[in-house]
């Protein structure tokens, strides 16, 4: 696994390089605060029904993405693509085997 002497250079390095990529500010944002979250979009009820509901929601779609959210979507790819680029094969190896890692 890493060696934990190395982790603050190794580290250091790879923030460095995140933001000397286009986009920069974007994936050392990703890396630093996780990828960008989809938001709930709330639905008006349907007054047609038995039971009275509200309102209902759905997760934001491509097409309701703004410029800027999909440019920190695009960012978190290149951000995740980064941290990989930077570990051992080993490593790597055993990151691309699990499925929630």
């Amino acid at each position: 696994m890493l060696n934990k002497e190395n982790y603050v250079p190794w580290s250091s390095r790879l923030l460095r390089y995140a933001k000397s990529r286009p986009n920069g500010k974007l994936i050392h944002n990703s890396i630093l605060n996780g990828p960008y979250v989809r938001k709930m979009i709330p639905e008006p009820g349907d007054a047609n029904r038995d039971i009275t509901i509200t309102e209902t929601f759905h997760l934001q779609t491509d097409d309701e993405l703004s410029d800027k959210e999909l440019k920190q979507i695009k960012s978190d790819d290149q951000a995740i693509q980064t941290i990989l680029l930077g570990l051992p094969e080993d490593i790597y190896a055993i990151v691309d085997s699990c499925e929630t890692a």
